[in-house]
């Protein structure tokens, strides 16, 4: 990731339109550039995102599932207010949320972003790159702690595992999931995957 200097409100952000399809997350006030997704990156939020809508379908809820990297202009992306302390706001793109199909519904005539006041999705997915290992591992975990988002997967093709981030008692518990293991999830008690087959992206 690469950082802007130029200090911007949330509001400044969700209106905000360089002209191209580059993706930014809004930290302190800052617009910070998102490295373009590699082809394993894609594969595997591409695969994630297909087997959440499956398992939706199967259980027949009224959820949504979608990725951050899909859309093209930032009105159409997935983002979420961070409770991030500081005087500039913070929203972050992961790269696949699951929420309820009425909230995305009512972010079609506006920007889509979950605001603080808003109920939280029930699961956000991060796909570790060496730019984001800190990022995804630190910060984020612990701001969508602090928005008791319930399930929190980060699947890390450098480490070859998937941690697996559950809230318990307002505190997130890990389960660090490698190899054939299956990942034991809460939000989708059906869904049999195993570590490698979401490293893989199903190839």
């Amino acid at each position: 990731m690469t950082a802007t200097t130029a200090l911007l409100s949330l509001e400044d952000y969700l209106s905000y339109n360089d002209g191209t399809d580059r993706r930014y997350e809004l930290v302190n006030g800052e617009l910070i550039a998102m490295s373009q997704p590699k082809g394993q990156h894609g594969a595997i939020t591409e695969f994630l995102n297909d087997q959440y809508r499956a398992e939706i379908q199967a259980q027949g809820l009224a959820w949504v599932s979608k990725q951050g990297f899909i859309a093209i202009c930032l009105q159409q992306r997935f983002a979420i207010e961070s409770p991030r302390g500081g005087r500039w706001d913070t929203a972050r793109i992961p790269d696949v949320t699951v929420a309820t199909l009425e909230q995305w519904q009512g972010m079609l005539d506006r920007e889509a972003i979950i605001r603080l006041n808003e109920s939280p999705p029930f699961l956000v997915v991060e796909v570790v790159s060496e730019s984001t290992r800190t990022t995804d591992y630190r910060s984020k975990r612990v701001e969508y702690n602090l928005l008791e988002i319930r399930e929190y997967w980060i699947v890390d093709p450098l480490k070859e595992q998937v941690v697996v981030l559950q809230l318990v008692d307002d505190l997130y518990e890990e389960t660090v999931v490698v190899g054939d293991e299956l990942i034991e999830s809460t939000i989708f008690p059906g869904l049999q995957l195993s570590a490698q087959q979401v490293l893989n992206g199903a190839l």
